[in-house]
Formats: structure tokens, C-alpha cells, sequence
């Protein structure tokens, strides 16, 4: 028999160390959106993301391990399913934890109890939830969406096929490539970014939906990143905010979030209608990027820190990371972000379904870096791409004074007058 534990039960169970409290209700509910006619938006206080969905993948119990749910702790687990709830609990039995309860009156009494404490990410509104999306789409006024106009983006780089092989219905295309230079890497000139967006019917005052389709990448490929999309999706949001656009969002897990969610794609083209106006002067936010100057000040300064997103073997020397970088190495001074295994992944910024990884398991891998939201931060990599990623995961997050050092490893380590290091720190 599964135990079922009371709302008067849990209430003192919060906080102690003991104890997991386990939301498997979607991704996007935990961070936020009213998705199941919740009262108040969030999770209860202290309680891991662990969506039913992923039931179904065969290392459920690793992602479950990672995230420091022990078989010694109390499992308490919460949805908006009894049979969901029992599903799962029938799981943690099975792989050998036996202190399990469901509750079930999430929804009814926690939700609409405002003495009761639930927490959510501080701008979950600017990472999309599937349905969110689909209700726009549908001629809807979804919920924190007060525009009359806005563009969906399917994002790529140099591969205008996977455009083709299915995209969501209405979404345009946007190579990266249109926001960022292929000599440099860098984004573009303010005079480019604005005729590229209005090329493509973009202006200040348009919402801006991006997402993009993840595969795995082929090193071998002279163009790896194409096969990146979902994070070059990441990238050119990072960019368009830089422009100005005041409304740019991310669809949470991009494609396969909406084809998880039993939802259509199209393969005809759709193009944009050109606007003429982009509505203020680019940059409208240039505090998005800091170049190598700056980056440099960052490093010298107490109060600030240049943060490498890049994999160890990066980090130290061990490879460059990508095809077109010769020199291996890291920026002296530096502070170790860990993307992951690689240059395209982002496994530690993400869940096992592409989603943006549970924003608390971010923020401890911040502080665990020795960052804090009081400090200024810039992040880095090779080319921007999972610099902008971490940028936005702290952005998200709230933290007031993050931007991404734009040039990254690959300006820095082309200047022959720039200092470089490999090896572990202080070996």
C-alpha cells in the first residue's frame, strides 16, 4: 500500500535535510506557469523537479541520483494525477527506497492557501511552455502576453534544411549567421542587427518566440553547430535582447518539447512581411555583451568574474573544443562555469529533455563555482554560443549583473599578446 501524507503532515516537513519533496507536474509548472489550474504559479518550497514524462527514459534513477534524492531520505511526491503520484512512488519502491507518501491536495488546498510557502523561478515568463505557445498560436491571449504581434523563430545555422524537415506552424527561419559574424563570431554590427531583424518583420515591440531542434553533433561535420539548434536558438535570443527587443523568449526544450507534447509541425515555408521601423536605436541593451577590453577589467576587478563555460578538458588544455580553433588553453584568471562534455551539449544547464535544468541545481552550480549574484559576471566560451546559454539560465534566475564577454576563446586565444594558461589551477 502507498502511504498518502496530509497537508497538515508536510507543512513541517520543509526544509529538512532528510526529507525530498518531488514535483512531477511538467517542467514549466514548477518554474512557474499555471498549467493545471493552480491557484498560485510555482512548487512547494524546497521540492526537486522530477516530470512524470520522464518515467519513461531508461536512466530515470540516475537523473533521480544526480539530483541527490537518497533511498535514506523520506520521498514525498506531488502532482496533479493520483495515478501519476502512485506511478512514480511505485518506481522509487522498486529501485529500493521504502520511507515513500503521495500527496495528492497540491493543487486544491496547498495552491489555494496563501500561508502555505511555494517559490518559482523569478522570470519563468520568458521560457514557454509547449501549450503556452500553441494558445498564441490558436488567436488565444495566453497568460503574461500583452502584444498584438509577434514571431516565431525556428533557429539553425547554415543548415536551412532542418528548417524544412518540420518546423511549428507559422514559425520563420533565422540563420545565426544573420546575427552573427563568421569572421569573428561575434555578433554583428548594431547597423547590420538592425536591417537583418527588420528583414525579418522583427521590431522592438515584437514578441519573439525561438526555439530550435537538438542533434547530436558530427565533429567530424566542418560545421558541428548545424546539427545545435535549440542553442543557437539560446544564442540569437541573446542577441536580439542586446538589439532591444523587449519581449524575446525561449520555447523551454524547443522542438521536442513540441512534438512531445502531440502537437503538429508544417514543412511549407513561411516568410516574414519586412518592417521599416525597428522602434530605437541599437543596441537597446548593451550592457548583454562585453568585449575584450572589459573582459579584461573583469579579471583584474574583485568585484567581478569572467566565467568559462567550456568543458574541463577545455578548461585545461586538453583540446580547443572546436575544429577551427588551433590554440588549446583557458583566459588566465578565469573561473570554471562546466558546460559539460563538450562544446554543444550543455548538459549541466539542462534537463535530460532539453528543458532548462531545474533553475535551483543552476544556481548551486554557480555559488559551487564561487559566484553570487552580488558580483558582475560575464560568461564565455568559444564563439558565444554556450556563453549565452549560461547567461540567460543566470538571467532567468534574476541575478542583476550578468553579460556575455562576446569574443570568448576565440578572440582571446587569436591575439598572440594574450596570456593563456592550461593545466589544473594552481598545479
Amino acid at each position: 500500500m502507498i502511504k498518502q501524507i496530509t497537508t497538515e503532515e508536510l507543512i513541517p516537513l520543509i526544509g529538512m535535510s532528510n526529507v525530498s519533496i518531488i514535483d512531477i507536474r511538467q517542467a514549466d509548472a514548477y518554474n512557474g506557469w499555471k498549467l493545471y489550474g493552480e491557484k498560485r504559479r510555482g512548487h512547494i518550497k524546497d521540492a526537486r523537479s522530477l516530470p512524470y514524462s520522464w518515467s519513461r527514459y531508461l536512466d530515470w534513477l540516475a537523473v533521480v541520483r544526480s539530483k541527490d534524492i537518497l533511498p535514506e531520505h523520506k520521498i514525498i511526491i506531488y502532482g496533479v494525477s493520483t495515478d501519476e503520484n502512485i506511478k512514480i512512488a511505485k518506481m522509487f519502491e522498486k529501485a529500493g527506497y521504502t520511507n515513500i507518501y503521495i500527496y495528492n491536495d497540491f493543487i486544491d488546498e496547498w495552491t489555494s492557501n496563501p500561508d502555505l510557502p511555494m517559490e518559482y523561478l523569478p522570470r519563468y515568463d520568458r521560457i514557454v511552455p509547449p501549450q503556452w505557445l500553441k494558445s498564441l498560436i490558436d488567436g488565444e491571449s495566453p497568460e503574461n502576453y500583452n502584444n498584438d504581434k509577434f514571431v516565431i523563430v525556428h533557429s539553425h545555422y547554415r543548415n536551412y534544411a532542418d528548417y524544412g524537415l518540420g518546423h511549428i506552424p507559422g514559425a520563420i527561419e533565422i540563420d545565426t549567421l544573420l546575427l552573427e559574424s563568421p569572421e569573428t563570431w561575434n555578433r554583428r554590427s548594431p547597423v547590420e542587427l538592425k536591417v537583418a531583424l527588420e528583414s525579418k518583420g522583427i521590431s522592438a515591440d515584437t514578441t519573439v518566440i525561438l526555439y530550435g531542434r537538438f542533434s547530436a553533433p558530427d565533429n567530424n561535420d566542418p560545421f558541428p553547430g548545424s546539427s545545435a539548434g535549440h542553442l543557437g536558438a539560446i544564442r540569437s535570443a541573446a542577441i536580439m535582447q542586446y538589439a532591444g527587443v523587449k519581449d524575446v523568449r525561449i520555447l523551454n526544450g524547443g522542438l521536442l518539447s513540441w512534438e512531445n507534447a502531440g502537437y503538429d509541425i508544417e514543412t511549407k515555408a513561411n516568410y516574414p512581411e519586412r518592417v521599416y521601423d525597428f522602434g530605437l536605436e541599437v543596441p537597446g541593451n548593451p550592457w548583454v555583451f562585453i568585449d575584450t577590453p572589459e573582459a579584461k577589467e573583469y579579471i583584474a576587478s574583485k568585484d567581478k568574474e569572467l566565467v568559462s563555460i567550456r568543458s574541463w578538458d577545455e578548461y585545461i588544455g586538453n583540446v580547443s573544443g572546436y575544429n577551427y580553433i588551433e590554440k588549446k588553453g583557458r583566459i588566465p584568471g578565469s573561473v570554471f562555469g562546466n558546460c559539460g562534455t563538450d562544446a554543444y551539449h550543455m548538459e549541466n544547464y539542462r534537463n535530460i529533455d532539453h528543458t532548462t535544468r531545474e533553475y535551483k541545481e543552476v544556481e548551486a552550480q554557480l555559488i559551487e563555482a564561487g559566484l553570487s549574484p552580488d558580483k558582475h559576471l560575464a560568461f564565455y566560451c568559444g564563439t558565444g554560443w554556450r556563453g549565452s546559454e549560461a547567461f540567460y539560465n543566470a538571467w532567468l534566475l534574476g541575478w542583476p549583473n550578468v553579460a556575455i564577454y562576446d569574443g570568448g576563446w576565440f578572440e582571446w586565444s587569436n591575439d598572440p599578446a594574450n596570456p593563456f594558461e592550461t593545466g589544473e589551477p594552481g598545479a
